[in-house]
């Protein structure tokens, strides 16, 4: 099954031509979540031929404009192109009064149910949760209310092996508990282990999304493990003074948290305009985590080629 990530914006505040504002695709076999929504993003999505109606689900971080001015221009496109499935919105209560002024004063009244889920400004949540991934919200430290994401996929059934399950005539109103990992019992009493009629499932995925903040070792006990984290890295470490001014991480840092975390893979972005040559802070992550990605524009990761 597909999870896949694509890098729609990398940048900090100010865009450039090759370095859009902050905003991300995750694909979760098949299901569309959209991380932020910098300017641009419905452009960056035709460009790389990411259908944007099949997103459900948006997470807006916070209300740095860099993160979210995008957002009204994907709402109204999807109006205008005939939109009629309802649209989740996920973000601090201030962004719904944002839209809703934005709609008024256009006199637009969308096609589609559009639905705002306030985030919690102190306390992480789970908020959005199915049978297949739970989504919840992280309290980062920023200088305004900020959150990052963690999506993490439950667990899959296992496979059942379909010749040897029609071989021993295993009723299918079983199957279900079987695939829950229960042994069957054959009509001589044999019992058959259920790895002999199963095979484990693709494995689950998680990832991480924590953009702008102070480095905060808070969060290295929720990211423990994660398969992928994407960390901001405004800055290179000579340039800490700065971080902490504007709330924002060096590369060193963001690689000591992925480091303490044990996190499998460490994605960072957000990069500030002054940096022309983006390897210079690679460089120094992979001087504290090796296994280190550089975010860029039009940049896919898919997370069964990760290191695990």
């Amino acid at each position: 099954m597909s999870f896949k990530l694509t890098i729609l914006g990398c940048n900090s505040a100010v865009p450039s031509l090759e370095r859009h504002p902050t905003a991300q695709l995750l694909n979760a076999n098949e299901r569309f979540f959209l991380i932020d929504c910098g300017e641009g993003t419905q452009v960056r999505l035709r460009e790389y031929q990411l259908n944007f109606q099949r997103i459900n689900h948006i997470f807006i971080s916070h209300l740095h404009g860099d993160h979210y001015f995008g957002l009204i221009g994907l709402i109204c496109s999807m109006h205008l192109l005939g939109r009629n499935k309802d649209l989740h919105i996920y973000a601090h209560q201030e962004l719904k009064a944002i839209i809703d002024l934005q709609l008024s004063a256009s006199n637009t009244e969308l096609n589609y149910p559009l639905f705002f889920h306030p985030i919690s400004e102190d306390i992480d949540q789970v908020l959005y949760e199915d049978e297949k991934i739970s989504i919840s919200n992280m309290i980062l430290n920023h200088t305004i209310n900020c959150s990052g994401f963690i999506f993490k996929e439950k667990k899959s059934k296992r496979k059942i092996i379909k010749d040897k399950i029609e071989k021993l005539n295993i009723p299918f109103d079983k199957y279900n508990g079987i695939k829950e990992g229960a042994d069957w019992i054959a009509d001589s009493g044999v019992i058959i282990k259920n790895n002999e009629i199963t095979i484990k499932n693709t494995p689950v995925h998680s990832y991480a999304f924590c953009t702008d903040t102070l480095y905060n070792e808070a969060l290295i006990e929720k990211i423990k493990g994660i398969d992928l984290l994407y960390h901001e890295a405004t800055f290179k470490k000579d340039l800490a003074d700065r971080a902490k001014q504007t709330g924002h991480s060096t590369t060193s840092e963001a690689a000591t948290i992925a480091k303490k975390s044990s996190v499998k893979n460490l994605l960072i972005g957000h990069f500030s305009k002054r940096y022309k040559n983006l390897d210079e802070l690679l460089l120094e992550s992979k001087d504290v985590f090796k296994n280190t990605y550089l975010a860029k524009s039009g940049l896919v990761l898919d997370f069964n080629n990760l290191s695990s």
